[in-house]
């Protein structure tokens, strides 16, 4: 049987041509807005969980700061009580650069800056005002690994050493600020006496104030070679040569340098009196080594 194929062509109307269009269009304009607001809270949702993670992360670093600091807080026990009394009988040739009277703006990140790059750690006597009005550049001799000690708080003579007790309190005035800065419990229980702790005009209250330091758990330190940087050495050359003659042929070295505002010099010199210190066969070390 044989049909005839007949073309058939829908014919709409323009009516139907125009709903149709409208509804394409209205579920096209759904479908935007829809991807549009799943965008947008997708978009908030990876900035909200971007946000917790980076506090997370945060939290994380802060604590492990916290946990490493802590660790850096010095303790005095006896074996470092003895290690202080024999602080200057060493059989391996060691040295300690301390340096006082900071810090500064001026002097101190540039010694630090050598000393990073020298791969040496140092102690630094701080003065309590000076380090209330540095307390970054404090901060950065903490972390880079250096130990702070206790310079007293004013370096004012008549203030100090107005009584045996007035050197307690300049320490513990100091200690207190360096806590503050640091965010943590520190105590060097490490003290140097502005001009040494023998001789002078307050030699007497001196002696007494060792009996009340060392009722309170703090040991002190004076040097055995100076580089005359604070007595009169006028030139780099000057300060080298009274390292180098002061340091002699000593085993154990504990050198007095200044790291003030106005000892650009002791800078200047430093590279060298390191060079030396190496050529000689000595260990750089700080007080970290001692009061655990």
């Amino acid at each position: 049987m044989m049909y005839d194929l007949i073309e058939v062509t829908p014919k709409m109307n323009k009516k139907k041509v125009i709903i149709v269009c409208i509804i394409t269009i209205l579920v096209v304009s759904l479908f935007t807005i829809m991807g549009i607001e799943f965008a947008k809270h997708s978009k908030e949702n990876i900035n909200n969980n971007t946000v917790a993670a980076n506090e997370i992360i945060s939290e994380s670093i802060n604590k492990t700061k916290h946990i490493a600091n802590a660790n850096m807080n010095p303790i005095y026990t006896d074996t470092g009580k003895e290690l202080m009394k024999n602080i200057y009988h060493s059989q391996e040739k060691v040295v300690y650069l301390t340096f006082d009277d900071g810090p500064s703006k001026s002097v101190t990140p540039l010694i630090l800056d050598l000393l990073k790059q020298e791969n040496i750690k140092a102690t630094f006597f701080v003065l309590g005002a000076r380090a209330k009005a540095n307390p970054e550049i404090l901060k950065r001799e903490y972390l880079e690994g250096h130990y702070i000690a206790n310079h007293g708080y004013s370096h004012i003579y008549g203030n100090i050493y107005s009584s045996p007790d007035a050197v307690l309190e300049e320490y513990n005035k100091t200690r207190d600020v360096i806590k503050e800065i640091l965010g943590t419990d520190y105590d060097g229980h490490l003290f140097r006496f502005p001009g040494g702790s023998t001789g002078g005009k307050y030699k007497q209250i001196k002696k007494d104030a060792k009996t009340i330091l060392d009722e309170n758990n703090i040991a002190y330190i004076d040097w055995n070679s100076l580089s005359s940087d604070a007595a009169g050495a006028k030139t780099k050359e000057a300060i080298i040569q009274n390292t180098i003659d002061t340091v002699g042929s000593k085993n154990s070295v504990v050198i007095l340098m200044h790291d003030a505002g106005d000892k650009i010099l002791t800078y200047e010199a430093l590279p060298e009196i390191i060079t030396y210190l190496k050529e000689q066969g000595y260990n750089f070390k700080n007080f970290y080594s001692v009061i655990k």
